[in-house]
């Protein structure tokens, strides 16, 4: 460990700060461990060997919950390991991803990573195109998919993968595959994932200590795996991860929240993808750490919550928008005394600002409407919950402060796929609403004098795959990543972030606009489905605002509004058009004039990952928005020099 920390401080001293980076503020003291050196199988024989759990992993069936142990996973793990070796795969090959994000999935990649192959995950919401970009980039030798259904996807330009030749299938029969092999070039096989244990058993009894050796053969500088970004502006870039970047992630990051603790109390609920890196590398945490975790889906998740009583969870932002509009809209439809105490227990959480003093407004009630209000909220989350880690998007200040007040801890962290992914986490003791926290101890973090946030350390990816040029663009000479993000550190020492560099506009005017800050005011309101601000190189900012459907059907009734009608006869009606001009108005304050909404349209349309408006981590892709959307944007500034610039229209 002193080696460790030696090599760090050293490290940092030899290179130094580049000349444009401005200095950081005090930074408080940093709690966690560096640990260097680590290959993500040992965090997996580190969990057998001290935090043996019977239900470590647990798979949602029609029948129940199925629970695999710690020791169960782990050999599972290496007879598939050894079972895709014996398949013809060779260390360094990449292997596909296209799966569920379940109990299997991890199996799958643990096998990869103990094999020495490569896996690629891949979103099971890619456009096929996207899909067979990703195969024919990596040149995938094997691919691994969930159900043979999957096959529907893949097959069209299966031609076109000439480096493909074998496919797992995990959920299939064997006569179902012997229908679909008659239909696949004779050179692919098609396999299933009981074929290729059993395969991996028969050669760890041939030769016993087959899995230990291959374990030996890993090194912590391993490409461990490819991980391929969103792409909110243009092709996916392939972030290449070692298992060094990941594994010190997981431990600085695990580490330094005080209360998470090795225990088999830990219970988890997983409903993100895992082919998201922030979903994938905190469930190496819960391996290590012994926790119970329970898969399921976003669909299920509200009945899963109250049935597993989890104690922690990850999540992002949207998922909280949307437990915070369902507790609303219960709210919404009590009557009589009861709805008196639910606004009076929500203006009591909305007053409440972590880090501040309770004001006595608040301290009056707090205990009365934490028995009467709050515990029922903490009850539709499971009655358990210790905090939520909240990632991948900007999170409502508002929003950590009122779950705060109701008990709920929510710790937002920041990072990105190619920091492995997180650089920085609010702690429970230091907490504080807009902020993600101060840095992973280990790592560096600096401003950049354009406000970009720039950061290195063992965390850094190794590079993007076979785009050397892109590498070069975001990781400079002195190894200093640049996010692309921009931020600042408050007094205390707590990482912010403002912006996306490349979302800044400049208007016609030269005034730059950070569209951020008016679309998250915006997407407060429950009504706001999305917000998407514009104006590049016009004299003004305009926005589209994207309603949600099903609040504003709901609003439509308590407004005596025939909710039946469609969404754009809903829009027309002046107590919605009003309701929506006095929040322009609202997330206009305290603004500069010419970085204020003045006009904006609603459209009723849904910006979804289907229809390519959203990444897989639902991030708005803006320049798709903006080109499906071209004609009404055009429409908020026809004729707008005979109008006043400060007057607001629905468009």
């Amino acid at each position: 460990m002193k080696e460790t920390k030696a090599r760090i401080k050293e490290s940092a001293r030899d290179e130094g700060p580049s000349p444009e980076i401005s200095p950081t503020p005090g930074i408080p003291s940093r709690s966690g461990r560096v640990i260097l050196g680590r290959t993500l199988p040992s965090l997996m024989d580190e969990a057998c060997e001290r935090n043996p759990n019977p239900k470590a992993f647990n798979q949602p069936t029609k029948d129940g919950w199925i629970s695999v142990s710690t020791q169960e996973f782990c050999s599972r793990s290496e007879s598939m390991a050894l079972g895709l070796l014996g398949l013809g795969l060779a260390r360094g090959d990449r292997v596909g991803l296209f799966m569920e994000s379940d109990v299997h999935f991890c199996v799958a990649d643990m096998a990869c990573l103990i094999a020495g192959l490569i896996d690629v995950p891949i979103y099971l919401t890619h456009a096929p195109s996207a899909i067979r970009f990703v195969l024919q980039h990596i040149e995938a030798r094997a691919l691994v998919l969930t159900h043979l259904h999957a096959l529907e996807t893949i097959t069209p330009f299966l031609g076109e993968l000439p480096q493909l030749k074998t496919i797992v299938v995990v959920e299939a029969a064997e006569e179902d595959l012997w229908t679909e092999r008659a239909r696949l070039p004779r050179d692919l096989q098609l396999i299933s994932l009981d074929e290729v244990l059993t395969r991996g058993r028969v050669r760890e009894e041939d030769k016993p200590g087959s899995s230990k050796e291959l374990k030996s053969e890993i090194h912590a500088q391993d490409l461990a795996t490819i991980v391929y970004t969103s792409g909110t502006t243009g092709t996916p870039k392939g972030v290449m991860l070692t298992h060094e970047n990941i594994s010190f992630n997981v431990l600085a990051s695990f580490s330094r929240l005080v209360g998470l603790e090795p225990q088999l109390a830990g219970v988890v609920i997983s409903f993100l993808p895992l082919s998201h890196s922030f979903a994938r590398t905190i469930q190496y945490g819960f391996l290590n750490y012994g926790y119970s975790v329970y898969f399921t889906t976003p669909d299920s998740l509200a009945v899963h919550l109250k049935e597993i009583k989890p104690t922690i969870f990850a999540a992002v932002p949207r998922v909280l928008d949307k437990l915070y509009d369902r507790i609303l809209e219960a709210g919404g439809e009590l009557r009589g005394i009861r709805k008196t105490i639910f606004q009076w227990g929500l203006r009591t959480a909305q007053v409440f600002e972590l880090g501040k003093k309770p004001s006595r407004f608040y301290s009056s009630r707090h205990a009365v409407v934490d028995r009467l209000v709050y515990s029922k909220w903490r009850a539709a989350l499971g009655g358990r919950l210790e905090f939520i880690v909240c990632g991948g998007a900007p999170l409502r200040a508002d929003l950590v402060n009122i779950f705060a007040a109701a008990g709920v801890n929510v710790l937002q962290g920041y990072g990105l796929t190619e920091t492995s992914p997180i650089i920085s986490c609010n702690l429970p003791e230091s907490n504080r609403a807009g902020t993600v926290g101060a840095p992973l101890v280990g790592l560096e973090v600096a401003i950049a004098e354009d406000g970009e946030i720039l950061t290195r350390g063992p965390h850094v990816m190794r590079g993007y795959y076979r785009n050397p040029q892109a590498t070069q663009e975001v990781v400079d000479k002195k190894g200093w990543f640049h996010t692309g993000d921009v931020g600042e550190f408050t007094s205390q020492g707590l990482l912010k972030v403002t912006d996306r560099k490349k979302d800044l506009f400049k208007l016609s005017t030269g005034k730059y606009v950070m569209p951020q800050l008016l679309e998250n005011r915006l997407q407060k309101d429950s009504l706001v489905e999305h917000a998407v601000v514009v104006g590049a190189g016009q004299k003004f900012c305009a926005a589209l605002i994207f309603p949600d459907l099903e609040n504003l059907k709901i609003y439509s009734r308590r407004k005596r509004l025939d909710s039946a009608m469609p969404a754009e006869e809903l829009l027309k009606f002046p107590a919605v058009t009003s309701h929506f001009e006095t929040l322009v108005e609202e997330s206009n304050a305290d603004l500069p004039h010419w970085s204020t909404i003045k006009r904006f349209k609603l459209v009723p349309d849904r910006l979804t990952i289907e229809n390519g408006m959203l990444t897989p981590t639902l991030k708005v892709r803006r320049a798709k928005v903006r080109k499906t959307f071209a004609e009404e944007i055009s429409r908020l500034y026809t004729d707008s020099e005979s109008k006043s610039r400060e007057e607001p229209s629905t468009g």
